[in-house]
């Protein structure tokens, strides 16, 4: 048998795929290859794919995603859907090609949320309408279930009217508009109020082409504030102020309408565009003041109840919507100046006078100090001229002292009547306010309401004394307490005080007089209309011995016919001195006493 040598260069020539082992040539070859590729998927890790169920348990669901190996999934992850069975096909993302055992791990809920986020992303832009299940409550709004992504739904977008039970909605489908989406944060919000809103649009458009002042409509009451009710008219809301929801007062609308409640009102008025409506309530109803009693007039004594109270008076209700205001000056007969909470507060039931009435302008005034009587119909019998009382200092001025005498009737006591011998500059050096104070009535004026008083008056006027013991002449010691205007203020005996001309202060050695120097002064005038004693220190020496004069009370030259009695006066007068304030009126017995001592002395 011929043996067959292959050589090198001939199996370099041979020509394999003209060996036809299986039968098909090059071209049918390719066409079959081509067809099996076909078969097999070729995937990626972390995308979505499309799988067959093959097997399905109680625990797991075999998936097979066409590639040479398949995964399995809980079926848990199937819970949406109950009705799953062999052959459907799902979608699955895929998490791993294979894991240390070789398999393939891949997620269903994965590629629901994965395919969910695009289509959600996808509805925003088309503004797309999409049904969801809403899940449970959440603070400020719901939880709805989109596309295996849970969205958040505010309570303001729930509905057009404030939603007041957000538990109503829990497990129900709604339909929503997807209105924000966080790509960062992955959130999703929704909204039910914007399928409803395109629907009124237009029946806002219908209502408000149709409103006119005047018109009486039917609504519901929607919101209540402190200030007043939103009222929805059918799409389109108003306003009923709280002061047109009753003609009476009102604390909070409350008082007057409740939530959901029907209720007709009226149009009052909307601007230009008819965005901002204001109704009316109270108007559907006739005016209080219209059914007012026609016999009700000026001099009658109405019951009432304080509604308001304001510093310059309280308003008071006497029928719904029909008030009366009481000034604070028809409060009480006293003219001293109070608000109206010193005398009243809201809720208290009054009588009161009517003062004037206007029915045009709906407008009352009221009194109640007149149903009291006026003190001064009867002033001089209580307060007759010449009498005394006891008054408290109500407030000063700079020419005297007001002070009350009683409710409604006050006086004043002018500077000049508060002392007989103190100088004073304002009343407040005498007194304070509040201060109790022993009057004696000066004089009457009924007609303008004004009283004169006097203090000074209850005690006998010390200068009747001062005159017997300051005559001109007579000589004192006294003390330079200051200088005015180059003359000195000398403090004589019994709180007086004298004033010493410049020239008069030169003493016998030539010097001048100083502050704090107590020295001997002869009265050279004594004027008792107008209070007032000039002393002189020089005309102790010029005028010698021989002109001594013949009362003196301390501390000069004694008579030369009576030196016992002399020095029994000075002493006498030195110990009032001691006794008495500059500030004082002094013993007024001891100055009489010493006033009948002298004359005696004298003869």
């Amino acid at each position: 048998m011929a043996e067959t040598k292959i050589t090198g260069q001939g199996s370099a020539d041979f020509d394999w795929d003209a060996l036809a082992l299986d039968g098909y040539n090059k071209i049918e070859r390719a066409e079959l290859s081509d067809v099996y590729e076909a078969t097999l998927s070729s995937i990626n890790e972390k995308e979505v794919v499309e799988g067959t169920v093959v097997v399905l348990t109680k625990r797991e669901a075999v998936i097979n995603v066409g590639y040479k190996s398949e995964g399995v999934v809980p079926v848990s992850e199937f819970r949406y859907n109950p009705d799953l069975k062999v052959g459907d096909t799902v979608d699955v993302y895929v998490e791993c090609q294979e894991d240390k055992f070789g398999q393939l791990i891949i997620s269903h809920r994965t590629a629901r949320m994965h395919k969910a986020w695009i289509h959600v992303n996808d509805v925003l832009k088309t503004g797309e309408i999409i049904t969801g299940f809403v899940k449970c409550r959440t603070k400020g709004g719901l939880i709805v279930d989109v596309f295996g992504l849970e969205a958040f739904l505010p309570g303001s977008q729930i509905d057009v009217k404030p939603i007041r039970d957000y538990d109503v909605y829990v497990g129900k489908n709604m339909e929503f508009k997807v209105v924000k989406i966080n790509q960062e944060f992955r959130n999703v919000v929704v909204s039910h109020k914007a399928l409803i809103e395109a629907e009124l649009e237009e029946q806002k458009k219908h209502i408000i082409s149709g409103l006119e002042k005047g018109q009486v409509l039917e609504g519901i009451v929607k919101n209540i504030t402190s200030y007043g009710v939103f009222i929805d008219l059918g799409g389109v809301d108003g306003l009923i102020h709280i002061t047109d929801l009753s003609w009476g007062r009102v604390t909070h609308p409350e008082e007057i309408v409740t939530l959901d409640e029907k209720i007709n009102v009226v149009i009052l008025d909307f601007d230009d565009d008819k965005k901002r409506i204001a109704l009316g309530l109270k108007q559907l109803q006739a005016h209080p003041w219209d059914a007012l009693n026609t016999e009700v007039k000026v001099g009658d004594k109405i019951t009432g109840k304080v509604v308001v109270l304001a510093d310059y008076g309280a308003f008071i209700e006497i029928a719904p919507g029909v008030e009366g205001l009481i000034h604070v000056s028809e409060m009480s007969w006293s003219q001293h100046l109070r608000s109206a909470q010193d005398f009243l507060k809201v809720g208290d039931s009054v009588e009161a006078l009517i003062l004037t009435l206007d029915r045009e302008e709906r407008k009352m005034s009221l009194g109640i100090k007149q149903m009291m009587p006026d003190p001064w119909d009867a002033i001089e019998a209580k307060f007759a001229v010449g009498t005394k009382h006891d008054a408290k200092v109500r407030n000063f001025t700079n020419f005297g002292v007001f002070v009350e005498l009683e409710e409604g009737v006050d006086g004043l006591i002018h500077i000049s009547d508060l002392s007989w011998q103190k100088k004073i500059k304002h009343p407040s050096e005498f007194c304070k306010v509040g201060d109790d104070m022993k009057v004696v009535v000066l004089e009457i004026d009924r007609e303008n309401r004004r009283i004169s008083l006097g203090h000074k008056q209850l005690e006998e006027n010390p200068w009747d004394v001062f005159e017997t013991i300051f005559g001109e002449g007579s000589v004192h010691q006294g003390t330079i307490i200051e200088t005015k205007d180059k003359s000195g203020i000398v403090a004589l005996p019994y709180g007086v005080e004298g004033i010493c001309p410049a020239k008069h202060l030169r003493k016998e050695d030539g010097s001048n007089a100083k502050i704090e120097e107590t020295l001997d002064f002869k009265v050279i005038e004594f004027n008792k209309e107008t209070k007032k004693i000039v002393v002189s220190h020089t005309r102790m020496f010029e005028e010698g011995d021989d002109k001594a004069p013949v009362s003196k009370s301390t501390g000069a030259k004694k008579s030369t016919g009576n030196a016992g009695g002399g020095s029994a006066t000075s002493q006498a007068v030195k110990a009032i001195n001691q006794n008495s304030e500059k500030s004082t009126l002094g013993d007024l017995d001891a100055l009489l006493a010493l006033k009948d001592k002298m004359k005696g002395e004298g003869k």
